[in-house]
């Protein structure tokens, strides 16, 4: 997906071709010379943001259910004596 690039200047001068140009992909717009920001079509927007998963979501695990999980207890020493010497 290419990214094309306007200068806050040209995007000023001529939204319509930034615009047309989020058909290709995003389009960014720059301040000084730097990134500022993106401009981007609905569709590509939607897919982004149906990708991202919620913190909630991910550890809510809807499948956790069908793991089995059965811990034994440890017998272990759970530390050993640090030597100084």
């Amino acid at each position: 997906m290419p990214i094309t690039t306007f200068t806050s200047r040209d995007f000023n001068q001529d939204v319509s071709k930034a615009k047309r140009a989020t058909k290709k992909g995003p389009v960014f717009i720059t301040d000084r010379g730097r990134p500022a920001h993106v401009l981007l079509s609905v569709e590509d927007y939607e897919a982004f943001t149906r990708q991202q998963a919620s913190i909630a979501d991910l550890l809510a695990m809807p499948d956790a259910a069908d793991i089995e999980f059965d811990p034994q207890p440890y017998r272990g020493k759970l530390f050993d004596t640090a030597d100084l010497s």
